[in-house]
């Protein structure tokens, strides 16, 4: 295993503290380890939170600023943080207003975050709604996941949904819009590579050089079926057809992420990125905006995957909306 790392034991803590150190617009509490806005939004406005294991970099704590979220709860590697944790950040980040949180779904995030609102609301008053994103055709049920796990749309969901909270709605028409988005989108990764967590010491899953994973999850784990290896051109249609075939996207405009797992450089994301916007474009679907690059991803798996989201003009003007944050920035 070859990481940029001091121990294995303390990965997490040590990306937190050069976290700190790049962003001084962030604030971190390393007892809790929660990423905080440095300058909390105005009184009166609604909270986002999300959270996660680590190992998806920029997700969370990357989107954690102006128009996105308000806090992120970190996680060791691929594991959920913890009721403490979430009750913790949904207490401080309050501003009054409510607090939205925004869960992918995999069985301990959405147990610990359901824990994490009942103490919030029973302890401090504040009132707490929920989205578990559930996103990824690639597969029904998995030992993370009852139903779908929640993928490239959370990311979506944090931008658009966060830039609504920024404009000052209520917790019922934000959740109301988190809830829109979800069912909007649809997700579909695949791996050339497994990822190695730094405490294993050793890939997640053996995949032969000549072979491939279509519909691995951000965890690794197994996905629709295991494929001899492939140009990028059928690569691209194993990822898009299973999502236009779940859902229609010729209706209006849509957003679409070409996501890096992490382990694979920009080049190759660009180049797949345009094999999809010609079946996307084939397929009669409208591309409005898009998003290339490494958003959510699987520590040092090479790979990628595939997110489209209906849009509408609202959708659309909340997009737009300036956004600062590590992972995303525009409009400012």
């Amino acid at each position: 295993m070859k990481k940029l790392i001091n121990d294995p034991e303390a990965v997490l803590a040590d990306a937190l503290a050069g976290i700190a150190a790049a962003h001084s617009d962030l604030r971190v509490d390393f007892t809790n380890r929660i990423v905080y806005r440095a300058i909390p939004k105005a009184d009166g406005k609604v909270a986002l939170i999300s959270g996660g294991g680590s190992g998806h970099e920029p997700l969370h704590g990357g989107f954690v600023g102006t128009g996105m979220l308000d806090a992120a709860c970190a996680g060791e590697v691929f594991t959920s943080p913890t009721p403490d944790q979430m009750q913790e950040a949904t207490k401080v980040a309050d501003r009054g207003a409510g607090v939205l949180h925004i869960v992918k779904n995999y069985t301990g995030d959405v147990m610990n975050f359901e824990m994490a609102g009942e103490l919030a609301a029973s302890e401090s008053g504040v009132e707490v709604a929920t989205i578990v994103t559930n996103d990824d055709v690639a597969v029904q049920d998995s030992t993370w996941t009852a139903g779908r796990r929640g993928v490239g749309v959370t990311v979506l969901l944090e931008k658009i949904v966060g830039a609504a909270a920024e404009e000052g709605r209520d917790l019922k028409a934000v959740l109301a819009l988190a809830e829109k988005i979800n069912g909007s989108g649809r997700s579909m990764g695949m791996a050339l590579t497994s990822c190695t967590v730094p405490a294993a010491g050793k890939p997640t899953f053996d995949l032969p050089d000549d072979m491939m994973e279509i519909g691995v999850g951000i965890h690794g784990e197994p996905g629709r079926h295991r494929v001899p290896l492939a140009g990028a051109r059928e690569i691209a249609a194993q990822l898009v057809e299973p999502i236009l075939a779940d859902l229609d996207f010729t209706s209006g405009p849509s957003i679409v992420m070409l996501n890096g797992m992490g382990g694979s450089p920009l080049i190759e994301l660009y180049l797949m990125y345009g094999e999809v916007a010609k079946l996307l474009e084939k397929a009669g679907v409208k591309v409005a905006r898009t998003l290339v690059g490494n958003y959510i991803t699987s520590l040092d798996m090479a790979g990628c995957s595939v997110t489209v989201l209906n849009a509408d003009d609202e959708i659309l003007k909340l997009w737009d909306a300036p956004v600062v944050t590590g992972g995303l920035r525009w409009g400012a």
